[in-house]
Formats: C-alpha cells, sequence, structure tokens
C-alpha cells in the first residue's frame, strides 16, 4: 500500500496539541469579544497568521463548541421596502441615534451615536444621564473642530432632532437633516445595525458603576471598532482600512 511501518504504528497526535497556538489565539478572541461570531475572527486570525486556512480555524472552532446559537427568524409584516442611499465619499451623509442603559444602581443614562454611513466609522460617542438639543450642538462643534462636518444628517424624529436650538445650527452650517418616516428604523439601517453591535459587546457585557467607566470602555471600544473589526459590508476591512484605501486611490486617480 506504500505505507511505512513507523506511520501505522505511530499514534496520532491529538489536536488539541496540534492545534494549540491556534487554540491559544481562539480563546484570547473569544475572551476579548465573546459576541463575535466566526468569521469576524477568521478574518482577524488571518490577517496575522495568513497559513492557518479558513476550514482549519472552523474545525478548531467547532470542536472547542464556540459556535453561538442562531435566532430563530421571526415571521414580521410586511414593510415598504425603501433602498438605503450607499455614499460614496466620506462625510457625506452621517447617521445619529440615542441609546438606553442603566448603571448598577439602576440610575438610567443615554447614548448619542454618530456613524459615517460611508466606511461606518464611529465617530463619537456622547453618554450622560440626560441630552438635549443644546448639548448635540456642542457634540457637533467638537467633531466640527476635530472631524469637519458632513452634508447630511440621517435621524429619527426624536424631539432632540427637532428641537430649535439643533435644527437652527444645522441650517447656519450647511447640514442637511433627513428625517426618517415614523416608525421605519429600517430607513437608518447603518445606525440600527451599530447600536446592536454597541449593545452587545459593551452595554450588555459589563455592569456599570460610573459613567466614566461607561466612557472609558465606550472610547477603547470604538478605537477597536474602527482599526481592528473587520467588516463584512467593507469586503473584510476596518472603517479606518477603508477610509485610506479610498483616499489612496482617489489621490491616484487625480489628473496630474
Amino acid at each position: 500500500m506504500g505505507l511505512s511501518r513507523a506511520a501505522w504504528y505511530t499514534p496520532p497526535l491529538d489536536w488539541t496539541v496540534r492545534d494549540a497556538e491556534l487554540i491559544a489565539a481562539l480563546v484570547g478572541r473569544v475572551e476579548e469579544h465573546p459576541s463575535r461570531g466566526f468569521w469576524k475572527y477568521c478574518d482577524q486570525l488571518r490577517k496575522a497568521r495568513p497559513d492557518w486556512n479558513p476550514k482549519r480555524i472552523y474545525r478548531v472552532y467547532k470542536a472547542m463548541k464556540l459556535n453561538l446559537r442562531r435566532a430563530a427568524k421571526r415571521r414580521l409584516p410586511k414593510r415598504e421596502r425603501v433602498p438605503l442611499y450607499v455614499p460614496r465619499l466620506p462625510d457625506s451623509v452621517w447617521s445619529v441615534d440615542f441609546m438606553s442603559d442603566a448603571l448598577a444602581c439602576g440610575r438610567r443614562f443615554r447614548t448619542f451615536n454618530v456613524v459615517d454611513d460611508f466606511n461606518r466609522e464611529v465617530l463619537h460617542i456622547e453618554i450622560d444621564t440626560s441630552i438635549n438639543s443644546d448639548r448635540l450642538v456642542r457634540v457637533f462643534e467638537q467633531l466640527k473642530r476635530d472631524h469637519g462636518l458632513p452634508q447630511v444628517v440621517r435621524t429619527d424624529n426624536g424631539p432632540e432632532f427637532l428641537g430649535e436650538a439643533f435644527t437652527a445650527w444645522t441650517k447656519g452650517c450647511g447640514v442637511a437633516i433627513q428625517y426618517i418616516q415614523p416608525g421605519k428604523p429600517n430607513q437608518n439601517a447603518y445606525i440600527e445595525r451599530f447600536n446592536r453591535t454597541f449593545r452587545e459587546e459593551v452595554l450588555d457585557r459589563h455592569l456599570f458603576a460610573r459613567l466614566d467607566d461607561v466612557r472609558e470602555a465606550a472610547q477603547w471600544w470604538m478605537i477597536d471598532y474602527n482599526e481592528e473589526r473587520p467588516h463584512d459590508s467593507l469586503g473584510g476591512l476596518t472603517p479606518a482600512e477603508h477610509r485610506i484605501r479610498h483616499a489612496e486611490s482617489s489621490t491616484f486617480e487625480m489628473p496630474a
């Protein structure tokens, strides 16, 4: 049969020994981000070790019983499908929204999230017990100094976004407000998808005692989200990599 006697009698190496390095890498990823699925771990691991085949990673992933339970699909009423505009340039459309949670003592707080629809980059997360229209103006003034302003802000019909202070400020800065239809959060899908990830990986994962703890955790997570976490919609790139690649391609295409 062409099989050597040594190969026949040599006991097979246990997979936990053969894949010890891969197991350690997976354990580290899962401990750091337990709510992420297989493909997020696979993309990050293969960036560090391209020689690790996805099939091998998946075999070890399944053997370690790390696969997440997939929620059953719920039957939803039919909705009018409206195509979501996909910006072709950065800072064209920013999506904004509020979230709510509570500290360990039961005190409620809110987060105000700002995402660039072009590359899914989270630009700011404001956290406090109360955030009104005047506070939104201060947030956008800070973004204006540090990053610049978009052409359009997509938002729901919350009272903070309808307040005179915010609407007057956006009009004076030349920023258009695009309000979605009431009861149709799918028209603001980019920020809704971001909110789910932020809740799963930060708000639901930790029990915070102080607002400063929430702000610190959100700041570190925001850096990881923008610079380390790959996005399927961006072809496996991070938001920072996608912005850099777009800037390089734009420079290359400019006429001499």
